[in-house]
């Protein structure tokens, strides 16, 4: 005889669990934080659309995307981060490189995880198909995917790109090395965002309209420069050289941590070499840059800029003068050309340690 389960005080029904649908999840998804990038970063609305940086303090939007590329300075959709330790910049960098070969590969195939996800259907279709497909591809050691008429006419259009490309380099006069410039990348790779329809900017926005941003932004980058300066000091650099006319061109830079900048460049051809003319040429860089900023001054080793780094420490007491490492080398090499004699080792010697002492001395 059968039990009534469903009367009686004191029957209870066994608890059945209820099945759980197993969702997944991108890894970058709101609320889930365990990408590395999130460990460098705050989320400031809580749902992972502005990121502000532990380093700089300042506020990414886009999301975890751009603050990877933020952290790696690799200056795509976002300004690189000036305080990021080199350990954390390196990691990021190789983050995000095998982050667009990855995303690369998967396009390829058509499984990126930025497509909308495929429903139980279209999933066995598109399962279905793969298997059609599979049975007309030869499998085996060194098999090749087929090529889609996508791809083949692209390869034709990159040979006729590549030869227009050409053509405007040789009928411009440009040099070749101006194809490595990155700023060229991407204006090549903006175009192919912006597809067929894009018209280059005209001659007068050329040199009026584009070039005023240009100079606009130039601006609004110096003054974050500045602003460096002021909080950390800064160092002058002074580079002189000889130009193909025999002109002689002295650059003077601003370096700080965080970077160098250009200041100006000075025709030094008709300007005697004097001591006085030369501490008159480190004081108006100085001036210019602000002596409460400048913490040093960096010029070659010659006798006479010697005297005025020299003079200007005594006149000046907040700054130092240091001579060029690289020029210093220069001079020991010049004197190894100069002195040194074959298979004479006493004479490498006594080159060697007056090197030395001049490296000393001017140190």
């Amino acid at each position: 005889m059968s039990e009534n389960v469903g009367s009686g005080t004191g029957s209870s029904l066994p608890s059945i669990p209820r099945p759980t649908l197993a969702v997944s999840r991108r890894k970058n998804a709101t609320g889930n934080r365990s990408d590395i990038r999130w460990k460098h970063g705050i989320d400031v609305q809580g749902n992972g659309k502005k990121v502000k940086c532990n380093y700089c303090s300042k506020t990414i939007s886009g999301g975890i995307y751009r603050f990877k590329h933020h952290l790696a300075g690799t200056k795509e959709d976002s300004e690189p981060c000036a305080s990021v330790p080199e350990e954390v910049k390196a990691v990021m960098l190789k983050v995000c490189v095998e982050a667009k070969e990855a995303s690369l590969k998967k396009r390829r195939f058509g499984d990126d995880e930025d497509y909308p996800e495929q429903t139980e259907k279209e999933k066995d279709n598109s399962q279905q198909k793969g298997k059609d497909i599979r049975n007309f591809v030869t499998k085996g050691k060194g098999a090749q995917v087929q090529s889609t008429i996508n791809q083949m006419m692209k390869k034709n259009l990159k040979e006729q790109c590549d030869q227009q490309c050409a053509i405007f380099f040789y009928t411009s006069a440009i040099p070749f090395n101006v194809i490595k410039n990155p700023e060229f990348l991407k204006f090549c790779e903006m175009v192919g965002r912006y597809g067929i329809g894009y018209k280059p900017p005209s001659y007068h926005e050329l040199r009026e309209t584009q070039l005023k941003k240009a100079v606009n932004n130039v601006d609004e980058m110096l003054t974050e420069f500045k602003a460096e300066w002021k909080r950390t000091g800064c160092s002058i650099m002074s580079d002189g050289w000889t130009d193909k006319k025999r002109r002689s061109i002295c650059n003077f830079l601003v370096n700080s941590p965080k970077g160098t900048v250009f200041l100006y460049s000075l025709d030094t051809s008709d300007i005697s070499k004097t001591t006085d003319k030369v501490v008159k040429m480190l004081e108006d860089a100085v001036e210019f840059v602000g002596e409460e900023n400048v913490v040093q001054i960096v010029t070659d080793n010659a006798a006479n800029y010697k005297a005025a780094g020299e003079r200007m420490m005594e006149t000046r007491k907040s700054l130092y003068w240091t001579p060029c490492a690289a020029h210093c080398i220069d001079l020991i090499l010049e004197d190894f050309e100069k002195k040194l004699k074959v298979n004479s080792y006493e004479s490498t010697s006594r080159v060697y340690e007056s090197s030395l002492g001049q490296l000393h001395e001017f140190t």
